[in-house]
């Protein structure tokens, strides 16, 4: 595992090699993120940053050489997420056209590729089969987790930090597992990640743009199912921890537009970090406290994996109350939801 480590450490040379090269390819090309009512960075900056990180983790695959069944189907989606990328990059591809072609792409990961979550063992005993929802279920969490990824892309380092962090942590998972493969993978992208983000963090030199969202997304989305699936519902939970931040953002976005009578994918001004920002929290800082609540929930993942079945509840328990009070608190799904602060107030009321 330690000559992996540090032959995959070669992919941190390699983005940081290349990623000057993609700044100044995508300034000659004028492919350009603008300025809008919606955005906090003012002037145009290059977009093409996920390219960087593509051609980093390619190199360093041709080094590792890793092996799996699923090894073709899942770089050949790789390709077809970039190549999707890098057009909305260039041409703004509507969010339709973009949904079906995610949607074909998670449909060729599990049906010719043959990677499905077919089952779950309850803790306390017994099995749910999914049976012909499990390709579904799988399909649903490729796209899921792939949108997840490209909707936290809002600030300077953001998703590029959040997806490191997950990534080192699977890493860390897959080691313990005993997983060459998820281990190799993992890291390969973790190393691609971190060398892109001394260009991305703020003030950023280069944004990543759908390209590295959408295969940042999507490799996650595929990597935990490797290393999680067909065990237990504690190991099943573990990775929804890992990317509790993305995952939160992204179903609380949901909420929020169907309680407000919005459309789904009409875009806001009130995901996690525009509500820190609009608290008072620095452009930077605000990057840094999304980071250390990644971090927090990794290491939730970690303590969950190794706990009673007892402990593991109690730690699901607690996340979720701090979830809630953070919705809560941060109003990010509207002023007049606070469930959680009105029945503690009942509570005090009463006693």
């Amino acid at each position: 595992m330690l000559k992996i480590a540090l032959l995959a450490l070669s992919t941190l040379l390699f983005s940081l090699l290349v990623t000057p090269i993609v700044i100044k390819f995508s300034k000659l090309l004028n492919v350009t993120d603008k300025p809008n009512n919606r955005k906090v960075h003012k002037a145009p900056i290059p977009t093409l940053g996920g390219v960087a990180i593509f051609i980093s983790f390619l190199l360093g695959l041709m080094i590792l050489q890793p092996d799996s069944n699923y090894h073709a189907v899942i770089l050949i989606g790789a390709v077809l997420i970039v190549m999707l990328g890098v057009f909305d990059d260039i041409k703004s591809l509507s969010p339709k056209i973009k949904f079906l072609v995610q949607v074909g792409i998670a449909f060729l990961v599990v049906f010719k590729g043959g990677l499905q979550v077919e089952y779950i063992n309850f803790p306390f005993g017994g099995q749910i089969e999914f049976g012909v929802m499990s390709s579904v279920i799988t399909v649903f969490w490729i796209v899921g987790i792939t949108n997840a990824i490209n909707l936290i892309d809002g600030l300077d380092g953001l998703a590029a930090g959040v997806s490191a962090i997950a990534l080192f942590t699977m890493a860390g998972m897959a080691i313990i597992m005993g997983d060459v493969y998820v281990t190799t993978m993992a890291l390969l992208l973790f190393f691609s990640t971190i060398g892109f983000l001394k260009y991305n963090f703020f003030p950023a030199k280069i944004f990543m743009g759908d390209t590295g969202a959408l295969f940042l997304g999507y490799m996650i989305s595929v990597l935990a199912l490797l290393g999680f699936k067909n065990v237990t519902f504690i190991s099943f939970v573990i990775p929804i921890f890992i990317l509790a931040v993305p995952i939160s953002d992204t179903l609380i976005a949901i909420i929020r537009r169907y309680v407000n009578n919005q459309p789904l994918a009409s875009p806001d001004s009130c995901h996690l970090h525009h509500k820190l920002l609009k608290m008072g929290f620095s452009h930077k800082h605000t990057v840094l406290v999304i980071y250390t609540l990644s971090i927090m929930f990794s290491l939730a993942a970690i303590f969950f994996s190794m706990t009673t079945v007892w402990g593991s509840i109690v730690i699901f328990t607690i996340s979720i109350l701090a979830l809630q009070i953070l919705i809560e608190n941060l109003e990010l799904i509207n002023s007049s939801y606070k469930p959680l602060t009105n029945l503690l107030k009942a509570i005090r009321h009463k006693l």
